[in-house]
């Protein structure tokens, strides 16, 4: 099998000519590409659920990106929600890095191992101080705090009776898992 490699410049330029149709999910990842699953009905609804959740952040504490690209190092990552630093072009000017990042959400249906074993190491990478991984199937969430090389010092796992706080708004579990 032959892989191409891609810097994120040619990424930007391949989206800007419509290289790709634009119902393609796709993520680069360390100079490679890849496609996504389509999201489900489930997955889509979490999102939403977890976006109304951490409104109250918004505009004075935080912008809500959702499913929107953060670059992480040379990947450009899509995660479910990521909250960023309030800004007043919204990053019009340039796409937010891992470092900007406050929080950053994946929502897991089938993705889990992909979630935990190769972006949770590049948001560590990238500096993202907090990442949750809301295992769907296994009715948990993945929290993980203070970056430290390709992992993080604190990782916890929580269940649907925890309740998850982030700059003050409380997230019964319960409500998203």
């Amino acid at each position: 099998m032959t892989r191409h490699r891609i810097s994120l410049d040619e990424f930007h330029r391949m989206v800007e000519a419509g290289v790709f149709p634009e119902d393609l999910r796709l993520e680069l990842v360390e100079g490679e590409l890849l496609e996504m699953s389509p999201i489900g009905k489930r997955h889509a609804a979490k999102v939403a659920r977890l976006t109304a959740l951490l409104a109250p952040l918004v505009p004075e504490k935080a912008i809500l990106f959702v499913q929107s690209p953060l670059v992480v190092g040379k990947s450009e990552l899509y995660p479910d929600l990521a909250l960023l630093p309030p800004r007043p072009d919204f990053y019009e000017e340039g796409l937010p890095e891992g470092k900007d990042a406050l929080l950053v959400v994946e929502v897991a249906e089938t993705s889990l191992a992909y979630d935990l074993g190769v972006k949770v190491p590049l948001y560590a990478k990238g500096g993202v101080p907090e990442v949750w991984v809301a295992d769907l199937p296994g009715r948990r969430l993945w929290v993980h705090r203070e970056p430290a090389g390709e992992g993080y010092r604190e990782v916890r796992t929580l269940g649907p009776e925890d309740t998850v706080t982030f700059m003050g708004i409380a997230i019964p579990l319960g409500e998203l898992l």
